[in-house]
């Protein structure tokens, strides 16, 4: 899969973590393509929270998340605010779902997604890549 050169990271929502996970095949393509462009990948925390279950079985995404290109985004008030006022406007009312948009918004990223209608419904221009 190959990244616009036009994105300066990626967001990834549950979808593409559970990729990870699992060993997906698309997301190893992703990631490789991510690595060689030094690109950073952010991961915001609610989404994180929504995959964890056991770091001992859960072994490639504790790697994953333990890499230095990797940033956990916490959610603060501000972005809070910010997420909440999405789920607002678009009638949207999953609250990680916006924190991942505006994660990705904030930092010129595109979002790795396996739920693309949802997040376009929050930001129909921001850039989304389906796993």
């Amino acid at each position: 899969m190959s990244i616009p050169l036009s994105v300066a990271g990626l967001t990834l929502d549950a979808g593409a973590l559970i990729g990870i996970d699992r060993g997906t095949q698309r997301m190893g393509g992703l990631l490789l393509a991510a690595a060689r462009r030094n690109l950073p990948i952010s991961v915001p925390v609610g989404v994180l929270g929504q995959l964890w279950r056991n770091g001992a079985v859960q072994a490639r995404l504790t790697r994953f998340l333990a890499a230095k290109s990797v940033d956990i985004v916490t959610l603060d008030e501000r972005v809070a605010k910010a997420a909440g006022e999405r789920c607002g406007r678009s009638g949207h009312a999953d609250l990680v779902d916006a924190s991942v948009v505006v994660c990705a918004l904030a930092n010129n990223h595109a979002v790795v997604t396996s739920d693309p209608g949802d997040l376009a419904k929050l930001a129909p221009r921001l850039l989304l890549l389906a796993v």
